[in-house]
């Protein structure tokens, strides 16, 4: 794994070499040189919580409308790489940043690295987030502090850092939230506050850098099921939504396009949960 706050970056040719600061990783052998020195357009997208789930998947939707990926990933080092691979095959540059959200300093860190690359910042997608389980009557101050900090300060700092380099652009900023935003989900408070103040923290942004700057969020349902969810308790959650079925990561990365290509929405958080907040 790169060491904390590390950016390491695929190679972006200019005359045959790789651009003077950069890492370079060699190209996939499916791709020429010639095919990668000319890219769809000149914006970059940056993804966190890239390389894996919902974000992974928003990363590859945007690679393919032609957006350069800043993709980042805290631990999740082989999955940021494959997702990478992924990105490059279709004719797109991939750059992996590698930071703890916890940490100001490495959010930072980040944003310094992608203001030197060659394409301009346009759209931010904050997706990263931690959904540990617990009991406010026992949960650990530690665990509350890294929920808040990952969940709802993380996506702060980085629409501050992002807003300083979309400056005299037309930018946009996703923000995932959780359908769970709506609810007593009381297995999860740490999880379900951050996401709450998570979509408080959308309007305000809307507001605060508006005109130049659009902000909204996506709120998903059940989509993925998380890590410690038994099979049997998801097909019970879902069999008590009106519709009957879980939704797929194409129902949120179309919502988020959506977002992204409407310029006459901002402020709004797009619930895709295919009627959870009914029940």
């Amino acid at each position: 794994m790169a060491p904390t706050g590390t950016l390491i970056l695929c190679a972006v040719w200019r005359n045959g070499r790789p651009m003077s600061g950069f890492s370079s990783r060699a190209f996939s052998k499916s791709k020429g040189l010639a095919e990668l020195t000319e890219f769809p357009r000149n914006d970059l997208a940056l993804i966190t919580g890239g390389a894996v789930r919902l974000g992974r998947e928003i990363a590859l939707a945007l690679a393919r409308e032609g957006y350069a990926i800043a993709l980042h990933y805290h631990s999740s080092a082989g999955k940021a790489e494959k997702t990478a691979r992924e990105i490059e095959k279709l004719g797109v540059p991939a750059y992996l940043l590698q930071a703890d959200l916890r940490e100001p300093e490495q959010i930072k860190a980040c944003f310094v690295k992608i203001s030197g690359l060659p394409q301009h910042l346009t759209v931010l997608v904050n997706s990263a987030s931690v959904m540990p389980r617990g009991d406010l009557r026992s949960l650990p101050v530690t665990e509350w502090d890294d929920t808040l900090a990952v969940n709802l300060r993380a996506p702060w700092l980085c629409a501050q850092a992002a807003a300083e380099l979309m400056q005299g652009r037309d930018g946009v900023i996703i923000n995932l939230s959780d359908s769970g935003a709506r609810k007593t989900w009381t297995g999860f408070p740490a999880y379900t506050i951050s996401k709450a103040g998570l979509e408080v923290l959308t309007r305000l942004l809307a507001r605060s850098l508006a005109p130049g700057i659009r902000v909204n969020a996506v709120a998903p349902g059940l989509i993925l099921p998380s890590e410690d969810t038994s099979p049997d308790e998801w097909q019970r959650l879902v069999q008590r939504l009106p519709v009957k079925h879980q939704g797929a990561p194409q129902d949120v990365v179309q919502a988020v396009l959506f977002l992204i290509n409407n310029r006459y929405i901002t402020g709004e958080t797009l619930v895709v949960d295919g009627g959870y907040q009914l029940i």
